[in-house]
């Protein structure tokens, strides 16, 4: 049993659920917790969407720094690789993640929130890689993925500054997907991710592979993936029932299996 991150399934919606008081500190222990919920997230065919999900105060604000602050480069060398696949089992869940952001979502409390496929903030909340003024750089996957997802100069300028952005900020320029009150973000977050719930289970997977993989290559490659998740769907029940349901009754009325 995982003693500070837990997997709670309702509806088809599985929320992973940070609770490390008082900050959510991503010690070694959290972060294999994390991909523990992350692989049982994935394996699961009850689950269709995930919400990670910090509590009403805080998403997460960073890694346990008392922790880190003894290691040496060689601890680092051996226990790094591990860290950044403990957050990219997030991000290779083959479902609809959304990150469900309150409080702070700080250094790999960000990098966490990066891994999920939108992020939707409270008004208050505050976003940032502040490794910078620890000496360090972020390393779990904040060079990468808040590049590819806010361009480079925009991430090198929160980087370099180490500054906390603000929810409207992070709105204006796409580190966020949606700014709510704060006693909204979970339930806004679970409503988007239930209408998952029905959904063509395969295809919506396909379509998360096909972006995703797509965005590390070149056109010419990314098209082919794409061609080859398309043709490969043809092979599943829901796409039979969904084409016979749009000629039949027109379109949005399938019932779909998740086969």
């Amino acid at each position: 049993m995982a003693e500070f991150v837990r997997l709670e399934v309702e509806d088809g919606v599985g929320t992973i659920r940070l609770d490390r008081p008082k900050m959510n500190a991503l010690n070694v222990q959290v972060q294999e917790e994390i991909r523990a919920a992350a692989t049982e997230a994935s394996q699961r065919d009850d689950i269709k969407a995930v919400v990670v999900y910090g509590g009403e105060r805080v998403f997460a604000a960073g890694a346990d720094i008392k922790e880190m602050a003894d290691m040496s480069y060689v601890d680092m060398v051996k226990r790094s690789g591990a860290l950044q696949s403990s957050f990219t089992a997030v991000a290779r869940i083959p479902k609809p993640v959304v990150a469900a952001i309150t409080g702070y979502a700080l250094g790999g409390g960000c990098e966490l929130a990066l891994c999920a496929d939108v992020r939707f903030a409270a008004e208050d909340a505050a976003i940032g890689q502040p490794e910078i003024l620890l000496g360090v750089i972020p390393g779990a996957g904040g060079t990468q993925r808040l590049t590819r997802l806010v361009g480079p100069s925009r991430a090198k300028d929160i980087i370099f500054t180490g500054r906390f952005v603000k929810a409207d900020e992070a709105l204006a320029i796409g580190l966020v997907d949606r700014v709510v009150p704060a006693d909204r973000v979970y339930d806004e977050a679970l409503a988007w991710a239930r209408q998952f719930s029905n959904a063509a289970t395969y295809a919506v997977r396909a379509a998360k592979e096909s972006i995703d993989q797509g965005l590390e290559v070149d056109l010419d490659t990314g098209l082919a993936i794409e061609r080859q998740q398309f043709a490969a769907l043809f092979a599943t029940e829901d796409r039979r029932t969904g084409m016979t349901s749009f000629v039949e009754s027109g379109p949005g009325k399938a019932e779909f299996q998740g086969r």
